[in-house]
């Protein structure tokens, strides 16, 4: 078996492929960082090191990696013979991902298996965007070339924070994983991968996570930048920054139970899960890993604005999240592109239009004159 994996990152390594390995698969990292592809062709094998309360090492073998920039032909070749397909590269670089498979599908054996293909990302449904950049890039070809695939969306949460120097091509990530894919899809030939669980309904899976962990690991990184605090176990050790990010997950938590009927005491044990993975004082994750690209965390389906909004439009609370949000307007990180680009519109633009390009809200939505006060808070901050 093979799987031809997009991405070779920290996430890449130490999470979807180090599973995929653990499944049996022959592992084909595809990546356009030279530098990062030659290095793990330099190796036969990395560890993934868990930190933390029930942490150990595991040898990863029987890999390799193909530069897709400078080599595209070679990853074609290898998804035509593949298994499996996942990407770990951020949901705005499946576009550049799907020619690939799109001409990939193309080579293959009629008789074959159809491809599996997953987009684990951090994002609700990556899979079923990527498919239509597949679409799009297979143009009139598209019906012919899609019938050797199956996709599958994907739920997927690790931490793995930034790497030490000198590490390799090692990755340090926490013990904690979770990898839930739909099962429908597949019908009786799922992939085998251990760890991972197959579920009739991703729905509340993708929600739960991107609305616990992945808003609760921001809303610490802003107010933990805010306090002048350097990592995320820090902020959370500060008594005012945990209150505020409890309250934030009570209240998406209020959604989803809302929402998709999740138990309220199961709720109230997963948040105490992922907190306590915050709190993880193994992992060296800082408030400016976490916090960066604002811009895209504020946007209109994201872990903020969306479950602000859906809380809203049902009338739940939502001061906690929108406290979180003005934390994130004030994230000021001159290395990070997209924290620059939110401080200069600050300055640029009227609160109104500030609110309605970020955030992609309607003006006449509850939510929106609320984060138009927040936006103008800031402004009157920074002496607009």
């Amino acid at each position: 078996m093979k799987a031809v994996h997009f991405g070779a990152g920290n996430i890449g390594r130490g999470f979807v492929g180090l599973l995929l390995h653990e499944g049996g698969y022959e592992l084909v990292f595809s990546d356009v960082a030279a530098p990062l592809v030659d290095a793990i062709n330099a190796v036969d094998r990395y560890t993934v090191h868990e930190v933390g309360e029930g942490g150990r090492d595991t040898v990863v073998t029987g890999f390799r990696a193909i530069n897709s920039a400078e080599n595209p032909q070679a990853v074609i070749d290898e998804i035509a013979t593949a298994n499996v397909v996942t990407t770990a590269v951020g949901p705005t670089i499946l576009k550049f991902v799907a020619p690939h498979i799109v001409a990939g599908l193309g080579h293959r054996d009629p008789s074959a298996p159809p491809l599996q293909i997953m987009a684990c990302e951090n994002a609700i449904n990556a899979t079923d965007l990527l498919r239509e950049e597949m679409k799009a890039a297979a143009g009139e070809g598209w019906e012919a070339v899609s019938a050797y695939a199956v996709f599958a969306n994907t739920a997927v949460d690790r931490i793995v924070p930034a790497q030490p120097d000198g590490a390799g091509v090692d990755v340090t990530v926490e013990p904690f994983y979770e990898w839930a894919i739909e099962r429908p899809p597949f019908g009786d030939t799922p992939p085998h991968i251990p760890g991972a669980h197959f579920v009739d309904d991703l729905a509340p899976y993708i929600e739960r996570k991107l609305f616990t962990v992945n808003t609760g690991h921001a809303t610490t990184a802003y107010f933990g930048a805010r306090a002048g605090i350097d990592t995320i176990a820090d902020a959370l050790a500060d008594p005012a920054i945990a209150d505020r990010v409890s309250a934030a997950l009570e209240e998406t938590s209020a959604l989803l139970a809302a929402k998709h009927g999740l138990d309220a005491g199961e709720l109230a044990d997963y948040r105490a899960t992922i907190l306590g993975r915050f709190r993880n004082a193994a992992l060296p994750d800082t408030v400016w890993r976490v916090g960066r690209q604002p811009l895209r965390k504020l946007s209109r389906h994201e872990r903020f604005v969306g479950p602000a909004a859906e809380a809203a439009e049902l009338g739940l609370p939502v001061d906690a999240l929108l406290d979180a949000i003005g934390a994130a307007l004030a994230f000021d990180d001159s290395e990070d592109p997209q924290s620059v680009d939110l401080q200069r519109m600050l300055r640029e633009q009227d609160a109104a239009t500030l609110t309605s390009s970020v955030t992609g809200l309607e003006p006449q939505h509850p939510l929106f004159s609320r984060i138009v006060e927040l936006v103008e808070a800031r402004q009157a901050e920074i002496g607009v």
